[in-house]
C-alpha cells in the first residue's frame, strides 16, 4: 500500500465534521469510569478506570484473561457491566452509536456463511441507511474504494470462507471503514494474518489516525507495540498503568503486568531471533 495521506479518507472525514459546540468534547474518546464486569460471578473486570484521548493509536496490551476483549465489549455494551459507566465522545453509546466501528475476533465470525466479501463490507453501511433502504450504487461504490484500501478488490465476489485468515482480516478491516466511523474498536485484528497483510493493517490505521480519528486495538505481540501505537492500556483484570506509550511502556509497568510471564516472554523472543535465518 502506498504511505502518505490517503484523499477519500480525508474527504470523507471533512464532509462529517461535527461542528466546534460538538466538538467540545473531542479530546477524549473514551471514558471507563469504575466498571466491573463478572462471568458467573467471577470479575473479568474490576473497577477499570481509563480515559482514552482522541486522534490516537492506542493499545491494550496484557496478558491472556486479561480481560482485553470485555473491555472492548463492554465499550461497545455487548456484555453486561455490573457497575460502572462507560461514555463515548461524552455521550452514551446509544447516542453516538453510529460513530463507532467493530472489528471483532476472526475466531467470533461464522465463516461458513454464504456472503461474498462485497456483500460483507457493505453491512458497514447498514447503520447509517437503517433497516428499510438497501444499499445502492453509491454504496456500492464506497465498498469498492474501501476493499482497494486493504488491497482486497480482486476478491469482492470470492465468498468470505474461501480466503486466507490475512485476506479475511483486511475485508473486515474494510467493513470497518465502510461505516466511516470516528472510534474504531479492534480486537486483535494483528493475530494470524502475515507480514504483508500487518503492514497493510497498520499502514489504514495511521490514515485514520491522520484525519481524526481514533483506533482502539487489543494486542498481544510486545515487540511491535511500540512501533505501532502511540498510546497504551495496560491491564490485567484491574487496570495497571495508561497513557502516553513513551511514558507508560516501561519495564517496570510491564513487570506489574505479567509478572512472571514477562521473563519467559523475552526469552521466548529471543528464542525467535536466534532462530532467524
Amino acid at each position: 500500500m502506498k504511505a502518505g495521506p490517503d484523499q477519500s479518507v480525508v474527504s470523507v472525514a471533512a464532509r462529517n465534521a461535527a461542528p466546534s459546540s460538538a466538538r467540545a468534547d473531542a479530546a477524549v474518546a473514551v471514558e471507563v469510569h469504575d466498571v466491573t464486569v463478572a462471568y458467573h460471578r467471577k470479575p473479568v473486570l474490576w473497577d477499570v478506570d481509563i480515559c482514552i484521548p482522541a486522534e490516537r493509536l492506542v493499545a491494550i496490551v496484557g496478558p491472556n484473561g486479561a480481560g482485553k476483549s470485555t473491555l472492548l465489549k463492554a465499550i461497545l455494551g455487548l456484555v453486561p457491566v455490573a457497575s460502572g459507566t462507560v461514555s463515548i465522545f461524552g455521550r452514551p453509546l446509544r447516542e453516538v452509536r453510529k460513530l463507532v466501528g467493530y472489528v471483532p475476533q476472526r475466531e467470533s465470525v461464522d465463516w461458513d456463511f454464504p456472503i461474498d466479501a462485497l456483500g460483507v463490507v457493505l453491512m458497514g453501511s447498514y447503520g447509517r441507511l437503517g433497516w428499510f433502504r438497501w444499499p445502492g450504487r453509491t454504496e456500492h461504490a464506497r465498498a469498492i474504494e474501501c476493499l482497494s484500501r486493504v488491497g482486497m478488490a480482486d476478491f469482492a465476489a470470492r465468498q468470505i470462507g474461501q480466503l486466507s485468515g490475512g485476506q479475511q482480516q483486511r475485508v473486515f478491516l474494510a467493513r470497518a471503514l465502510m461505516q466511516d466511523a470516528r472510534l474504531y474498536l479492534m480486537d486483535e485484528p494483528f493475530a494470524g494474518v502475515d507480514a504483508a497483510t500487518e503492514q497493510a493493517i497498520v499502514e489504514v490505521l495511521r490514515q485514520l489516525r491522520s484525519v481524526g480519528k481514533t483506533v482502539v486495538t487489543v494486542h498481544h505481540d510486545l515487540q511491535s507495540v511500540e512501533a505501532y501505537f502511540d498510546h497504551v492500556v495496560l491491564m490485567n483484570t484491574r487496570l495497571i498503568a495508561a497513557g502516553p506509550m513513551n511514558e507508560v511502556f516501561t519495564n517496570a509497568n510491564l513487570q506489574r503486568t505479567y509478572g512472571g510471564r514477562l521473563t519467559l516472554l523475552d526469552e521466548a523472543a529471543e528464542a525467535v531471533k536466534r532462530a532467524a535465518p
